[in-house]
């Protein structure tokens, strides 16, 4: 692992597990190993650091859900994929998991909800496309795209943050009942 590498790994560590406001670039770079001029190197500043960090954590999930959520024609197996991306995702890797729910509810104004919001909104765009597909063999769904990507993602978060903090297991048959339950809102 390389000193980038390095650095991001101890700025997940310590942002997942307190938060990026309370935690200090003088932490990051001693746990690293490196110095504050190594930092900046790298990332310019902490907020460098953060963005950095996020995009090299969402690239490859961000891929994973678009190709999950590919619709066709049966929707049920579609939220099942998707669910189960997103439930095994967080399985390989609760660091980022814990980091990025903590983050989308910050503050609006603050640095971490700032740095996160366009991949929200990007999940959210994902998710909305496919149930905007699902019209064509579910009328009923017709204009309720939005709410409905808000509800399945907030689903999805509200079952990772039990995961997260050992409430529940992702064992079968956990994702198609939780998409079970969920699709019993969206028929009617």
């Amino acid at each position: 692992m390389d000193n980038r590498e390095t650095l991001l790994d101890c700025s997940l560590s310590f942002f997942s597990a307190r938060g990026y406001d309370a935690v200090g670039i003088q932490e990051i770079v001693d746990a690293a190993g490196v110095t504050k001029p190594t930092l900046y190197h790298y990332f310019s500043h902490k907020r460098g650091l953060l963005d950095a960090l996020l995009a090299t954590q969402y690239e490859g999930l961000i891929e994973t859900v678009r190709n999950a959520a590919y619709y066709q024609r049966d929707l049920p197996a579609s939220l099942e994929k998707v669910a189960r991306t997103y439930f095994e995702s967080a399985e390989g890797n609760p660091r980022f998991f814990r980091l990025q729910l903590t983050m989308q509810y910050a503050p609006i104004d603050s640095e971490p909800n700032q740095a996160i919001t366009p991949y929200r909104l990007e999940q959210q765009q994902i998710l909305q496309s496919l149930f905007i597909q699902a019209v064509q063999d579910h009328g009923n769904m017709r204009g309720r795209h939005v709410m409905y990507a808000a509800t399945f993602l907030g689903m999805i978060h509200t079952y990772i943050g039990e995961y997260l903090n050992g409430i529940t297991t992702f064992a079968d048959p956990f994702t198609h009942l939780a998409v079970h339950q969920f699709s019993h809102g969206i028929y009617s």
